[in-house]
């Protein structure tokens, strides 16, 4: 854990700091704060951000099982926290001012590693803050560390053996660390979930901000395709990439989602006023636990007098399987070489491709990214232009008419489905199968290839498992705001998951 030794000290005293001052030690609960919370004591002068940032580190160091950190950077994010304290004034603090935070690892944050999770990028040191990054640190936000991911954001499992700080391989969940934490924003939604940050930055390209988030029990947004600059961070797809906010509540996201792509206050939304659709067909593959929740959760949504009908959106699944695949695998070629050329990394795509630890993702960059190829029948390969330009063309224009005419058609304000299918599995080299990775994907891939924007938030902890389960609320592109504002309104109801066990 690079960085993690450097400032021992600096983290011991702001912990005797904290100790020290009876309003910081009985105001810093790690397992019941939020990022609104926080922002709101440390504007306030209820606590340092000295005292939260070393509480931070040290419950991050406690914490090593989960192998949610690639670089924990104690030194910078004490300097950082101790400027704020020391030019705080009250009552006119920027947004996230003195927050601690996190940031995945394929999105450049300046002086620090920028690795995407692969061994070849180790050594990469960006200059400047990618700027979603830089926003957040704009609006006074501490970054504390770049947390770990699937290797180069190509996979749902965050089964990474290149970068670990625990015993076993594998980011873990926070709620049992032999399952897995989801990916690929692995490290941001196992940081949020254990209660080290109330909030960090992951990518989404057909789940991974979703994914880990509801596997987690943390919330997030996957914003609208444009809505967030995408510069310097580590692509797959630029028609399917956008960075996304991941924290403790829906508030906590709205907040973030603010300070990105600015706008005004959110307020919830009135319940009794929503229209929200249910699509069988998302409803396919569901273990015990997220069937009971989920459906709990509706029946406790219509009771607050929300309105719930059935929708059918025919050929989803045809129109996405043309999408998905052809413009990730050929987009992914074409992107890094540009990435790995304007970043100044000094890395070569075949060079990326040779030094890829995680068995998976070698399959796929050198089968598919590489060649350029698709997987076809039987085993085989195909060309990959012929279907990328396809989907461009047709298929893919043709999911966002059939989003477009599902909401216009049944007058919905959002679409409502289990994020994914199954709490968090067994974490070891199967949960990266390929059966494992479309099941996760099931339900979050058709919205992300069609470009509509939608939120994770928690509703339950399995009956048997004890796990975390989510639900997701696909809008209509653009919506981003209204979707956080039923969202809000939604966590209302739901209440917080309470915190895993220590």
């Amino acid at each position: 854990m690079a960085r993690s030794s450097t400032l021992l000290g600096s983290a011991l005293a702001g912990l005797a700091l904290a100790a020290a001052s009876p309003a910081a030690s009985q105001a810093i609960d790690l397992d019941q704060l939020t990022a609104t919370q926080a922002a709101a004591d440390l504007c306030a002068g209820k606590i340092t951000s000295k005292a939260l940032t070393a509480a931070v580190i040290a419950r991050a160091k406690a914490k090593t099982d989960l192998n949610a950190f690639i670089t924990l950077d104690e030194a910078g994010a004490m300097k950082a926290a101790e400027a704020f304290d020391a030019g705080r004034k009250k009552g006119s603090c920027k947004p996230l001012g003195g927050v601690p935070i996190v940031i995945k690892d394929n999105i450049e944050v300046a002086g620090l590693p920028s690795t995407a999770g692969t061994p070849a990028l180790k050594n990469f040191v960006p200059k400047k803050d990618a700027p979603v990054a830089a926003k957040l640190r704009a609006a006074g936000a501490i970054i504390v560390g770049k947390t770990n991911m699937h290797e180069l954001a190509f996979g749902i499992s965050g089964y990474n053996a290149a970068f670990k700080t625990g015993s076993e391989s594998g980011v873990r969940s926070a709620y049992d660390t032999t399952r897995i934490a989801g990916g690929s924003s692995s490290g941001t939604g196992a940081a949020v979930g254990a209660r080290i940050v109330t909030a960090g930055l992951g990518t989404d390209t057909g789940g991974s901000v979703r994914v880990p988030c509801a596997l987690n029990g943390c919330a997030a947004l996957r914003p609208t395709v444009g809505r967030y600059p995408q510069a310097g961070i580590a692509p797959i797809s630029h028609t399917r990439d956008t960075a996304g906010p991941m924290a403790s509540t829906i508030a906590d996201v709205a907040i973030l989602d603010r300070v990105i792509a600015g706008g005004g206050a959110i307020t919830p939304a009135e319940l009794k006023q929503m229209r929200i659709g249910v699509d069988k067909s998302m409803l396919a593959n569901l273990d015990a636990d997220t069937e009971a929740a989920f459906k709990a959760a509706l029946e406790k949504l219509k009771a607050s007098g929300v309105t719930v009908v059935d929708i059918e959106m025919p050929k989803l699944a045809e129109l996405n399987g043309q999408v998905g695949f052809p413009l990730a695998l050929y987009e992914a070629y074409d992107d890094m070489v540009a990435y790995l050329k304007k970043s100044g990394s000094g890395v070569s795509i075949e060079n990326l491709a040779k030094e890829i630890a995680s068995p998976d993702v070698k399959g796929t960059y050198d089968g598919l990214v590489i060649p350029r190829k698709l997987p076809g029948p039987n085993n085989t390969v195909t060309d990959a232009k012929p279907a990328y330009e396809a989907a461009m063309k047709t298929a893919r224009p043709a999911l966002q008419a059939l989003y477009r005419d599902t909401f216009a058609r049944n007058k919905l304000d959002a679409i409502a489905f289990p994020t994914v299918p199954k709490v968090a599995i067994a974490s070891n080299p199967d949960s990266s199968s390929l059966a494992n990775f479309l099941l996760f994907i099931q339900n979050t891939d058709p919205g992300s290839n069609a470009g509509v924007p939608g939120i994770q938030l928690p509703i339950a902890l399995g009956a048997s498992s004890k796990l975390p389960v989510g639900l997701e609320l696909d809008g209509p592109a653009g919506s981003d705001r209204k979707l956080l504002a039923i969202g809000m309104a939604m966590e209302k109801l739901f209440g917080r998951l309470p915190p895993p066990s220590r």
